[in-house]
């Protein structure tokens, strides 16, 4: 449950799993949201297991990691306006879905206040102990990916359900959406490193 509520909220990384969907299919939202997973369970692991010192260093970078991630959300932005639609019975490929889950993968581990917010849950139902419960953390974690993984599964699926109602001009609008929202992301990200 944790790992679905964290992913749950429709920010950058859902706009861009729900767009990836509608072009390139649900195999590549998929890949999409299971890049943001595996970057939750990063940093559930970070809280679960108590890596003060890892948890404390990406904090006091956190300047440096949202103006990589503001700029990059601004390219991907730019990129996903200016894209053409594909027709839907063509394969689209785009960089594979290694570069799908590496880019929401990227993006995800720019946020650092998802530590501070496994961290607050964790804390707050007494789920990280003192004794150092390996095997519990571990397990916390592995529930982490696959509660945020099952969220983007079904937002995957769901969006890709409704694929075929859109045609090319409809992709071309979801398209410049998705790209100015994801570069105002972007932009916020850039202006809140002020």
């Amino acid at each position: 449950m944790i790992g679905f509520s964290i992913a749950a909220p429709v920010g950058p990384i859902g706009v861009l799993c729900i767009r990836r969907t509608l072009s390139d299919g649900r195999a590549y939202g998929l890949v999409s949201g299971l890049g943001a997973a595996a970057a939750d369970a990063v940093y559930g692991c970070i809280a679960g297991f108590g890596l003060t010192f890892v948890s404390n260093l990406l904090i006091e970078q956190q300047r440096w990691l949202r103006l990589g991630g503001g700029i990059f959300l601004c390219y991907l932005g730019i990129r996903t306006f200016l894209s053409r639609p594909h027709s839907q019975e063509a394969v689209t490929g785009g960089n594979g879905p290694f570069s799908a889950f590496a880019s929401t993968f990227f993006l995800t581990l720019t946020n650092p206040i998802t530590i501070i917010s496994f961290a607050a849950i964790f804390t707050g139902l007494g789920i990280v102990s003192a004794q150092g419960d390996y095997f519990s953390a571990g397990i916390l974690v592995a529930g982490v990916f696959l509660g945020s993984g099952l969220w983007w599964f079904i937002l995957s699926g769901t969006v890709s359900f409704f694929r075929t109602q859109f045609n090319s001009d409809k992709m071309g609008w979801i398209n410049r959406l998705a790209g100015i929202i994801i570069a105002g992301f972007g932009l916020l990200a850039l202006f809140n490193t002020i």
